[in-house]
């Protein structure tokens, strides 16, 4: 992972940016259609969360399944790969949310020297 070329690179990216992280966490709960994930992951654009959802797709730990309805329904939901992914990224989340007043006392200190 710490060569230049390492393919795992650019799914890292994908998952542990801000946008991808949170995506994740959402589907954890189960699917969601698009607009269900753009107002759970609040923040996020629909360009973006569009863009996220592709990435993911494509690195096989988001499932995206659109059904031929009227209108189109399309739901979004981690593949295996994705949900093992989601609850590895979730537990360093909580814990950063859990330790945050440290990380605020830190971030102080560093600012005032």
């Amino acid at each position: 992972m710490f060569a230049k070329a390492c393919p795992s690179r650019p799914t890292l990216e994908h998952v542990t940016g801000r946008w991808g992280s949170l995506t994740m966490s959402a589907l954890l709960d189960g699917p969601l259609r698009f607009n269900e994930l753009r107002r759970r992951v609040d923040g996020v654009s629909e360009k973006m969360l569009s863009q996220t959802l592709h990435a993911l797709e494509r690195d096989g730990l988001v499932h995206r399944d659109a059904q031929p309805t009227n209108p189109p329904r399309v739901d979004y939901s981690l593949t295996p790969l994705g949900r093992e992914t989601a609850e590895r990224v979730l537990a360093l989340i909580l814990l950063l949310e859990e330790r945050m007043p440290e990380v605020l006392e830190a971030q102080r200190a560093y600012d005032a020297r």
